[in-house]
């Protein structure tokens, strides 16, 4: 095994971990996303929907599996994450949590593209 395969492998290891186990989280214990949801005016029915795309989609990525597909659809969610739930950027740590989210959107379109 190569050592771009091994850090292809790493990378994409990290960035679906943190998709697997914030699914995992919202799945067993759904209380503070749904407040959280509701504060924003997100219909409360969304939140299966991001579980399964959390954990189906960040699954997908570990496993490389339709790589273009899942990474973009992670790329996609990231970028309305920051848009709904962090926009106020005159809060210095949703302003953070809004870059950072864009950020994994950048680096999740870029491997879409890569496949």
């Amino acid at each position: 095994m190569s050592l771009l395969t091994i850090l292809g492998l790493a990378g994409r290891s990290l960035i679906a971990l943190l998709f697997i186990l914030a699914g995992a989280a919202k799945l067993f214990g759904p209380k503070p996303f749904l407040e959280h949801m509701r504060q924003f005016r997100v219909p409360a029915p969304l939140l299966v929907g991001v579980i399964l795309l959390e954990i189906g989609a960040g699954g997908a990525v570990l496993a490389g599996w339709n790589l273009r597909w899942s990474a973009g659809a992670l790329s996609a969610f990231c970028l309305v994450t920051a848009v709904v739930f962090h926009a106020d950027l005159r809060n210095k740590v949703e302003r953070t949590a809004f870059f950072k989210d864009l950020a994994l959107c950048g680096g999740l379109l870029s491997m879409a593209v890569a496949g």
